[in-house]
């Protein structure tokens, strides 16, 4: 159980908390708890702006964190209460909003691909387990599954910390979806060998102009799909739009340990000393993207709309 702000933030850096509308509530309900400790351990105002700072700026590429956190501050002066109702406010929202994309998401692929059932690609995480219910890019599966309409689901480990193999995976089992797991560097393969009718990934930021921000390995993903004519789509809440930046040079991109890549499951792999190139995320250029799906709208921005 976290009870301390530390912990919170500790728990977004290591990933025990991730997925963007996850984020963004767990940011809201972080104001909170900071308020409650604040409060029992009577600290000062500048003492609380320091730790919703801090938990603020816990995962710079994630906008979403930035975002919960945000949306509940104008209510810190009314004490922890006030915070913690509309941090379950946006708790519920992001349930909504998540069944909202994946309906115009389904609608989308529906009216391009044909009322049939599809073969996805998949990266990372992209459901119940990374929001506070049913998912983004995987409730699109969802809502597809439900319909009939998923024959397939392909979804890349997604290296080095697995959560394609470890989340998704057990997700897709859970629901009764047909899957198999495939290495990252797998996936151009599959689609140029025709196994591939769509590819869904999530995002951590979308910049004005379209570009995604998502976690390392989409852009190959999305470069191979454009190549080959396979749909590319972008689902994630109006509020990973970041409307603030024009392009995805703009977005800070999180570089994580060495230990990532050069251990695993604690055991190292690598020769002692090696050094890594561990970014979290990679930025895929708008024009590899054939639309982003928000739970507004569908934005075709390969054809240059902006958001």
């Amino acid at each position: 159980m976290i009870t301390k702000p530390a912990e919170l933030v500790a728990a977004i850096q290591r990933l025990s908390v991730r997925g963007a509308p996850a984020l963004g509530v767990a940011g809201a309900l972080g104001v909170a708890l900071i308020l409650r400790n604040g409060e029992r351990e009577n600290w000062s105002i500048p003492d609380i702006e320091r730790e919703i700072l801090t938990l603020k700026s816990a995962r710079p590429t994630a906008v979403n964190l930035a975002w919960g956190v945000n949306e509940v501050t104008p209510l810190v002066p009314k004490g922890a209460t006030e915070v913690l109702l509309r941090a379950l406010e946006i708790a519920a929202e992001d349930g909504a909003s998540c069944r909202a994309m994946g309906r115009l998401g389904a609608e989308f692929l529906i009216n391009k691909l044909g009322n049939r059932k599809l073969r996805i690609l998949t990266h990372c995480n992209t459901g119940a387990l990374a929001t506070t219910e049913w998912g983004t890019a995987l409730g699109v599966v969802q809502e597809l599954h439900s319909r009939g309409l998923i024959e397939e689901v392909f979804a890349d480990e997604t290296r080095p910390l697995l959560q394609g193999a470890r989340l998704t995976a057990w997700e897709l089992q859970e629901s009764g979806i047909p899957y198999r797991i495939l290495p990252d560097g797998a996936a151009a393969s599959a689609l140029f060998s025709g196994l591939i009718d769509a590819v869904l990934i999530g995002a951590d930021r979308i910049a004005k102009n379209g570009d995604s921000a998502n976690k390392i390995g989409s852009l190959g993903v999305a470069v191979a799909a454009k190549q080959v004519g396979v749909p590319f789509l972008v689902v994630a809440p109006e509020s990973t739009v970041d409307r603030s930046i024009t392009t995805g040079s703009e977005i800070e991109i999180e570089f994580r340990s060495d230990e990532e890549v050069t251990r695993f499951a604690g055991v190292q792999t690598a020769p002692p000393g090696s050094r890594a190139y561990n970014p979290a995320f990679d930025v895929t250029p708008a024009r590899y993207i054939a639309a982003v799906v928000t739970d507004k709208s569908v934005y075709e921005v390969s054809s240059g709309a902006s958001l």
